[in-house]
């Protein structure tokens, strides 16, 4: 990861306030506010601010309850009884404002969670960094044969190499065309002082989509765990996996009550249908339930026995 000078001064002046607030504040998450957390080659996250901690869910489920939460001894007792019922309004009330620095193509893919403010720095108005995301060898794998959304065996020898090699020189040759277009380089000289630069909403299009962007992305807590609940997930893609962990690290920080509830209920929970329930029940009977007569479909059959550890999966 590697931080201009702009943003290592701007960072450094943010950590350097000293503001008083009654409101709430999460100790563990100030000690890093504004730091820049690396993830992959030249990507970062960053906590620019939020609002509330564990308490605040607690104060808001007991306005919208009423007495009936008196029976909850604890504010741990309360956030766990919320997770484990699905209630989730009160998780809605506390608010985190993130800077992410990320490859094209991983945002196009987050960007579909449309429950967050997202302000993209512009490239119609600045030059993009030059910066592109390269895999590392462990990370180049074959189109996998039996999802068409996912990867398969590693690739490996000459053909790692050679793929490496496209991906630098395309991102490398892309990127000199885009400057040349601008008649600008990345560090803002003129390249021809004889000639005009093209606009720069029309020089971005040449990019590939591993150049980085930047936005800020702002969004509650309850759509925060339904993000990660999909993206640390190990079927997520792995780009942006290591976002969403780094993200969830950072939720630990900040309300680790809730943290504890959502790897308990949610991330470590296992999730069966009607007819998975009723194929467990039988099981725990002693009953001899196969594929054949569970009702299930294979990949229903497979994911149930997986996911318990069973022996009866079937190929």
């Amino acid at each position: 990861m590697k931080l201009t000078k702009e943003q290592k001064q701007e960072i450094s002046d943010q950590q350097a306030q000293n503001n008083q607030t009654k409101r709430v504040t999460s100790p563990q998450l100030e000690k890093i506010l504004y730091e820049a957390l690396p993830v992959l080659d030249h990507g970062f996250i960053r906590v620019v601010d939020y609002m509330g901690d564990d308490s605040s869910i607690v104060q808001s489920a007991r306005v919208s309850y009423g007495k009936g939460t008196k029976k909850v001894s604890t504010d741990e007792g309360l956030i766990k009884y919320l997770m484990r019922h699905w209630h989730s309004t009160p998780f809605e009330m506390c608010e985190i404002k993130y800077h992410v620095k990320l490859p094209i193509f991983i945002a196009r893919q987050w960007i579909r969670h449309r429950t967050a403010n997202v302000n993209e720095y512009s490239a119609r108005y600045s030059i993009l960094d030059k910066e592109f995301y390269i895999p590392t060898k462990d990370q180049l794998s074959a189109q996998s044969t039996s999802n068409r959304q996912g990867r398969g065996n590693l690739i490996k020898g000459e053909q790692a190499d050679e793929v490496l090699k496209i991906l630098k020189n395309d991102a490398t040759r892309t990127y000199d065309n885009y400057e040349k277009m601008l008649n600008e380089r990345f560090d803002g000289t003129i390249i021809d002082d004889n000639k005009a630069g093209l606009a720069r909403e029309l020089a971005r299009m040449n990019l590939t989509l591993n150049s980085y962007t930047q936005w800020y992305w702002k969004t509650d807590l309850l759509n925060l765990l339904n993000f990660l609940f999909l993206r640390v997930d190990s079927h997520a893609q792995y780009e942006i996996r290591v976002y969403a962990e780094t993200m969830l690290d950072t939720v630990k920080k900040w309300v680790p009550i809730t943290h504890a509830a959502f790897l308990d209920y949610r991330v470590g929970a296992v999730h069966v249908s009607a007819k998975g329930k009723k194929v467990i029940q039988k099981m725990s009977k002693g009953e001899k339930v196969s594929y054949e007569n569970s009702g299930l479909s294979k990949r229903e059959w497979n994911e149930l026995m997986i996911s318990f550890d069973f022996k009866e999966k079937i190929v």
